[in-house]
């Protein structure tokens, strides 16, 4: 069978997979403070996710992310890394976490495989983090990115929502943070996902302006080429060389031009856009005796269908039913 590449020409090779629509905080931006989570039989088990994989990635899919809700609240993650590490193929797998549960798990995470970590963090501030995610836990965050570091982690991105209003205190403080400790800092635009629609691109902290407050508050930073054409982040290094941070400006910057991905939710839906409002059932076609080949016709005729991009900008707009919490971060 055919890779995945739609009409717009762009070839799709990366794959987030969602473990659980659980979370052990709850993000404003995110998932409301009260939520009805899926029931156990409701998810994907670990033998699916692997045969979706496999089957991703003999459409020529070589790169993974591992995401939930919080995906180390699902049990005995490690073992799912592990598993997806040996598919013939996979040549990169990632992980999003909100890092409370990390110190616990990065020793066994890294011991299966997996390299390449984003810890969510949007502000340094215990109360401004109370007040962000409705939850304590800033110092577990902390101690989980040193825990990483110690179990060998050597790359590991910090992932910020920046809010107008709320984040400006915050953009300063991580990033000399993230110098400090060798990390990649990338802030995210907030973008139309969160539970309470409240979003308005007036609350969108801009790539720009907060390019203009490290520059004045920290120092020169210079545009430079990604490791990857197609990864969302726009890229920055400091002047003096002391590290580099990103952009994923899905508001002011789309990225739709290059996208490379599709996404599987933690009940098993195929989506081939974070803002997609179709859905294909995986979970229903494995567990009605599909074969490999139909699953893969399903991917093939998903990215077939995609759009040219998502148009958060235009009028033509439409929010999708589900939060970011259901989708995959």
């Amino acid at each position: 069978m055919s890779r995945l590449v739609d009409r717009f020409g762009r070839t799709h090779d990366n794959l987030r997979i969602s473990v659980t629509d659980r979370c052990n905080i709850r993000c404003v931006y995110c998932m409301p403070e009260s939520v009805e989570f899926l029931p156990k039989a409701g998810i994907l088990s670990f033998e699916e996710i692997e045969r979706i994989a496999r089957v991703a990635a003999s459409l020529g899919v070589t790169k993974l992310r591992i995401t939930g809700g919080e995906p180390l609240v699902r049990s005995s993650l490690w073992i799912l890394i592990e598993r997806l590490t040996a598919i013939d193929g996979i040549r990169d797998i990632g992980l999003t976490t909100n890092g409370i549960l990390l110190a616990d798990q990065a020793r066994k995470l890294y011991d299966a495989g997996l390299r390449r970590l984003n810890v969510s963090l949007d502000t340094l501030d215990p109360g401004r983090f109370l007040a962000m995610t409705r939850r304590t836990g800033l110092e577990d965050v902390l101690a989980g990115i040193e825990a990483a570091h110690a179990a060998g982690f050597e790359r590991i991105k910090l992932n910020a929502v920046a809010i107008k209003g709320f984040s400006e205190p915050d953009l300063v403080p991580l990033a000399k943070f993230a110098r400090e400790k060798g990390l990649e800092l990338r802030f995210i635009e907030y973008m139309p996902l969160d539970a309470k629609d409240a979003w308005e691109r007036s609350k969108v902290l801009l790539m720009d302006e907060i390019l203009d407050t490290l520059r004045r508050e920290i120092g020169p930073l210079s545009p430079v080429a990604g490791d990857d054409p197609h990864a969302p982040a726009t890229l920055f290094a400091y002047d003096d060389g002391i590290g580099r941070l990103g952009f994923i400006a899905s508001v002011s910057h789309p990225f739709c031009r290059s996208c490379n991905r599709v996404r599987i939710t933690a009940d098993g839906k195929l989506r081939n856009c974070l803002f997609a409002v179709d859905e294909i059932d995986l979970r229903a076609l494995i567990r009605a005796g599909a074969d490999d080949a139909k699953l893969a016709r399903a991917f093939v005729d998903s990215v077939a269908d995609k759009w040219e991009g998502h148009e958060i900008n235009t009028a033509r707009f439409i929010k999708p039913d589900r939060l970011m919490h259901s989708i995959g971060g």
